[in-house]
Parts: C-alpha cells; structure tokens; sequence
C-alpha cells in the first residue's frame, strides 16, 4: 500500500467525516476493493476509522479526530506512524504529508509518533521466499517505540532454541521477511523474527546508542548476512534464453562476462556445495557448472541417484525431455 494514498483517505475522512469505499475510490481514482483494504488497514493498525453498515452508512473517522488531528490519542499516532513512517519514502508529497500531521499532533505524542515513523525499514529484494507477516511484528514495534526490553526464544538454522533478552532497536520488513535489529551485549544483532518465540515485551526500559540511525545499522548487518549466506561460490555457463529466469530463481548471482559460445559466465554464491549443487540441479541442459570440481561431482551424484530412483519410468507417459528441462517450463 502507498503511504501518500493513506495519508490522502485519512485527510479525505477528516473533511468528508464520512465516505464509502466507491466515493473513496473515485476520489483517489483507484478500485473500490483496494479502497476497502487501505480503510480496513486503518482501522486495523489502531486509527479511529470504524465501517457504519446500512443505508447511508459508510466509513467514519470517529472521535474528535474528525476535525482535528490533535484529537488523537498517543496509541493512535503511533500506530498511524508505524503504518504509513516506513512507507513515507516512496514520494515527495507523502513524505510532506506525514511531517504535516507531525505537526499537527499535540506535542506529548510528537516524540512517539517520530520513534514509530523510524522503528521500520522497508526493502525491497529477500533471501528466500518472503514469509507470512508473523505475529510477533506487532508487539515487537511497540516494545521499539517505548524502548522496553525484549524477551524471546530464538531458534537459530540447525540449532536448538535459546532464550535471549534484547534491547530493541527497530525492525526491516525485507520483501516480507522481518528481522529484529537489537542491542546487545555483544553488540548489534540481526533475528528472524519468524524464528522468535515466547515474545515478551519487559518493564525495564532502556536509552538506544546514541546517534543510532537504523538504515546504517541495517546495511551493516544485511552486508554480514550476505558474507554467512556465501561461504563458497561456484561458476556456471547459463543458456542466455534463460538468464534472467536462472537467476531470479537461484539467487545471489552475479554475472561475471560472456562466454564464446554467447552463454552467460554466472558467479552464484551459497552456504555450502551441496545446496548450490541442489539449486543448480533443475536446470539440467540449460546451465554447466564449471567451476569448483566439488559442485560438478555432487551433481553428478545427484543425477545418478535420479537416474537410479526414474531411469525404468515408462517413456509413453508424455513428458518432455528432462535435458532441457528449467523449473519455469512447468
């Protein structure tokens, strides 16, 4: 959702008192169902927006918040600024918008309402498929925002859970997968927050490090993942046909040059051998790994344990010829 969009239905709201999704709709030229989403988003995130069913009813920002946005309450700002802050980048005019309610706002909720507009970042790109929102964002954003401790089991790749106390620094929505940016003893520290359970906000507060900026930390922390996510590297000559597939599907590649025969020379990196030679291995024909000798024999491995499980399956039943195959010409 944009954020210039939902600072426009909030003012729109303001002046109007009350609209329905079609009139929203028409005035901010978009569908009504993308109308609906962005009133239901609203009113989910805490902001006073309630529907009103029936004849004549429609969507109402309630309370004295309907003619002056000095009217809202401190849990409301921050959950207006924990919606749209993050978002506000997007363009010139959003990010005026928000500074305008800013100002609007009574100056006992100005200081939360600024905290909760960076306790985000959003970035584009993932590492890996993005996951489902996990429930745990909420409270998380709340315990940034009112700099409470925080209390979770985390349950690192291939090690058993830990408990952890942290001090919370803000949160990255990275193409849908969230981390936990937090202090700790040890120093800044990165957590999926789809791997925190148990999560419980503390009493004891805390002061974040001074001069702290969560966009720095964040490129930081992301630069050391991208170093633990490529310990080795291999390789591999990929048929230009499908190059740009090759590589939204696999990842973390970087094209090096080209080859004489017009493939593409690919560097793709991973955590280990066997998982490159487990990406690599669907793209049969289309792709040669040349480089290491360690990729090319755990495929080969691969394709003989293949060979061995489907080799007798009955070639009359209409599948193509697996040389060519690619994971999108299914």
């Amino acid at each position: 959702m944009r954020a210039d969009r939902l600072v426009a239905t909030l003012l729109l709201m303001q002046a109007r008192g009350r609209v329905t999704a079609r009139q929203l709709a028409d005035e901010l030229e978009i569908s009504v169902a993308t109308a609906r989403r962005d009133l239901e988003a609203l009113s989910a995130a805490g902001v006073p927006v309630y529907p009103q069913p029936g004849r004549g009813g429609g969507w109402s920002l309630l309370g004295d918040g309907r003619t002056d946005l000095s009217g809202f309450t401190a849990s409301e700002a921050r959950a207006l600024f924990l919606l749209l802050g993050p978002r506000a980048g997007e363009s010139a005019s959003a990010a005026s918008a928000l500074r305008k309610v800013m100002r609007a706002l009574p100056p006992t909720f100005r200081a939360d309402a600024e905290a909760a507009a960076d306790a985000v970042v959003v970035e584009a790109g993932g590492w890996g498929a993005p996951a489902s929102t996990p429930g745990a964002v909420h409270a998380l954003q709340l315990a940034v925002v009112e700099r409470r401790l925080v209390g979770f089991s985390y349950a690192a790749w291939g090690r058993e859970p830990v408990d952890r106390v942290v001090r919370p620094l803000g949160l990255v929505d990275k193409a849908g997968r969230w981390y936990l940016v937090a202090d700790t003893d040890r120093g800044l520290r990165s957590y999926r927050v789809d791997r925190m359970t148990d999560v419980e906000a503390r009493e004891d507060r805390f002061e974040p490090p001074a001069g702290f900026d969560l966009d720095a930390a964040w490129t930081t922390l992301a630069a050391e993942i991208e170093q633990t996510r490529a310990r080795t590297t291999a390789t591999v000559l990929v048929d230009p046909a499908v190059e740009d597939e090759f590589r939204g599907w696999v990842g973390q590649t970087e094209v090096m040059g080209v080859a004489d025969d017009g493939r593409a020379i690919v560097r793709v990196a991973g955590q280990t051998d066997l998982v490159l030679a487990r990406r690599l291995a669907a793209w049969g024909a289309r792709t040669e790994v040349v480089d290491p000798p360690a990729v090319r024999r755990l495929l080969a491995t691969l394709g003989a344990a293949l060979t061995s499980r489907y080799g007798d399956t009955d070639a009359s039943s209409g599948a193509d010829d697996a040389s060519g195959y690619a994971p999108g010409d299914a």
